[in-house]
This record gives C-alpha cells, sequence and structure tokens, in this order.
C-alpha cells in the first residue's frame, strides 16, 4: 500500500473512532438526562378537613417546590368522613382533622404511626348571613321567625356540625332549633359557606377562618366563650402509610414557620 492510500485509510478510521466517541458521549449524556427526568417520585396521600384547602394548597407548592421527589395529593371532606374511609382502608398516608375527637378515635384503634400525632392550628366558630341579610345579632336569632332556613354540618361527621351543637345545647336551644324543621345539614364546612354565599338558607355556622375567605357573607358574631369544645386541628401519619418517611417529613413541614405563616395568612391559629 502506497503513502497516499495510509494516509486516506488512517484518516477514515479515525473519522469512525471519532464519530463512535461522540455518539458513545450523546448516548451517555442522553441516558443521564433520561435517569434525571424518571426519578421515581414517592407520592404522599394527605387527607384534610375541607376548611383547610385554602391554606394546604399554598403549602403544597411550598413544598414541591423544596422536595422534587414527593408529590402530595389531597383528599377533603367532613372530618367524620375521613376517619370512616381511612378505618375501612382507604390508601391515605396523612390525616389533618378539624377535631381531636376523629384523631382520637383512629389512634384507639391503633390506626396512627406512634409519635407522629401532634397538635398543629385552633380556629373559631361563627354564625354568618348572606350578605344583604344583616337582621341577626345573636345565635339565639336561630330560634326565631327572622330564619326559615339554617345550615349546619351534619353533626356525625362533621366537627363544626358537633360543635355547633354544643353551642346551641349552652344557650338552650337546641332541641327548639332541631325541631323546628329550619336547619338543612351539609357534607363539610364549605357546603355550608356556599349555601350562604348564594342565599339559599338564612343563617349558616361555620368556622371563622371559612366566613373571612368569602366577601359574600356577613359574620353576625362569634359562639360565646366556652359554649363548645376547644377546636384543635391534629395531624398523624397513618399506620398503614406506603412512604413513612416521606409522609413524616411533610407534617414535620406543616409545622415548620413557612407553613405557619401560611396558615396565619388565613385566619388559623398556629400551636
Amino acid at each position: 500500500m502506497d503513502l497516499k492510500a495510509k494516509k486516506i485509510t488512517t484518516m477514515f478510521l479515525f473519522g469512525l473512532v471519532l464519530t463512535a466517541t461522540v455518539l458513545t458521549g450523546c448516548s451517555t449524556a442522553s441516558v443521564k438526562e433520561e435517569s434525571l427526568d424518571n426519578t421515581e417520585k414517592k407520592e404522599v396521600v394527605v387527607a384534610a378537613a375541607a376548611s383547610l384547602k385554602e391554606a394546604t394548597t399554598d403549602i403544597e407548592s411550598v413544598f414541591e417546590e423544596k422536595h422534587k421527589n414527593i408529590d402530595l395529593v389531597f383528599t377533603y371532606g367532613g372530618s367524620g368522613s375521613l376517619q370512616q374511609q381511612i378505618e375501612q382502608g382507604s390508601p391515605t398516608d396523612v390525616f389533618i382533622s378539624a377535631g381531636a375527637k376523629q384523631m382520637d378515635a383512629l389512634e384507639s384503634k391503633g390506626l396512627l404511626l406512634d409519635s407522629t400525632k401532634m397538635d398543629l392550628l385552633t380556629n373559631k366558630v361563627v354564625l354568618i348571613t348572606p350578605k344583604d341579610k344583616a337582621d341577626l345579632t345573636s345565635f339565639e336569632d336561630l330560634n326565631s321567625n327572622k330564619v326559615s332556613q339554617i345550615g349546619f354540618g351534619e353533626p356525625s361527621t362533621v366537627p363544626v356540625g358537633q360543635y355547633t351543637e354544643q353551642i346551641l345545647n349552652s344557650i338552650g336551644i337546641l332541641d327548639s332549633v332541631k325541631n323546628s324543621g329550619k336547619v338543612v345539614y351539609a357534607k363539610d364546612v364549605k357546603e355550608v359557606l356556599t349555601w350562604v354565599e348564594t342565599g339559599n338558607v338564612d343563617a349558616g355556622v361555620v368556622y371563622e377562618t371559612d366566613a373571612k375567605g368569602s366577601s359574600n357573607v356577613n359574620i353576625v358574631c362569634e359562639a360565646p366563650e366556652n359554649s363548645h369544645d376547644p377546636i384543635v386541628y391534629p395531624v398523624a401519619v397513618i399506620k398503614d402509610s406506603k412512604n413513612p418517611e416521606e409522609a413524616k417529613e411533610f407534617i414535620n413541614f406543616l409545622n415548620s414557620d413557612e407553613s405557619k405563616d401560611i396558615f396565619k395568612s388565613y385566619g388559623f391559629t398556629t400551636k
């Protein structure tokens, strides 16, 4: 083989090696990029009281920005209904209740992960009316002809409904109001709020945080002092959680200063 032929052959082989090197590099980069894109995320399912929806939506965004490996999936409802779903085996990692009763029931059945339960927030109960109705001044007015329909949370599953009955019992009008035919029961506190906002009922009993978040209702008054059990929002990891470490990471974040500031912005008092 002459010198010219050798030179051409050498250049050809060099070209093949260079091409292979480039392609290998691209392939490696592609694999690395694909590996990063396909990092498996852990899903944390959170069952939360309906009154927490706005605040926890904000917290969800902040948390997921800081924890790229965790996806939060929220389900909202009356705390009693959520408790029942957990008891029946609904896949849940974290429970945030609007009352201690529901959390205590799960704990008594051994359904909470040890050492994860903590009290998170407190709230207040208020009487509200539609924006264009301003003739009520107190809870006693629920027993008058000033109202024809009243929205309450269902007391068997909705903590605010339980607090409502305690309030009316403390001022001596519970039986009279319940027997009046005026009461309409809602599946959660948000439904009560919607009924009042739209004027479908003349009054309703909700949490202060719900009322303050609406421009379409009047706050008539707060519940009389010591007329109901303390309102406490406890949180815990469920014992059968599929991702308990990530669930614990989330409830620790709920107790952080950053989350507390968000809760406070919606009117909650933090523990």
